[in-house]
């Protein structure tokens, strides 16, 4: 247990890490508003969820601290996007299509809802 706790800590380091290399590097590379160094991490992180879940399930590795280093170690460090993305793949895949599709519309809209409204009350009160 406590291995897989380790595990996470050093990966969210580690992701977290590359998000802000990455978020450097894009800012270097690019003058529009567009979030691209959020785009990118978002993206690449869904598609390394995908390949690491995969590896996963298609061998024989039982290692369920490697499994929580890089998935929610480093990839959580990277992006909540790409967890976000297996949880919805995951539910359709058993067949919950129309929660599936509820869970990622209420996700954004109330993120989003919660997050303009925090940043409302914030900038009111502080």
């Amino acid at each position: 247990m406590w291995l897989g706790f380790l595990g996470v800590f050093l990966g969210s380091g580690l992701g977290g890490m590359a998000r802000y290399g990455v978020g450097i590097l894009v800012a270097r590379w690019t003058t529009t508003a567009f979030p691209w160094g959020t785009f990118i991490v978002n993206v690449a992180g869904a598609a390394l969820m995908g390949l690491i879940m995969g590896a996963f399930a298609g061998s024989k590795i039982e290692n369920p601290a490697l499994r929580l280093f890089l998935t929610t170690g480093i990839l959580g460090g990277l992006t909540t996007w790409s967890t976000f993305s297996l949880d919805a793949v995951a539910l359709w895949e058993r067949g919950e299509a129309p929660m599936a599709v509820g869970y990622v519309l209420s996700s954004l809209v109330l993120s989003l809802g919660v997050l303009a409204a925090a940043l409302v009350l914030s900038r009111r009160f502080f």
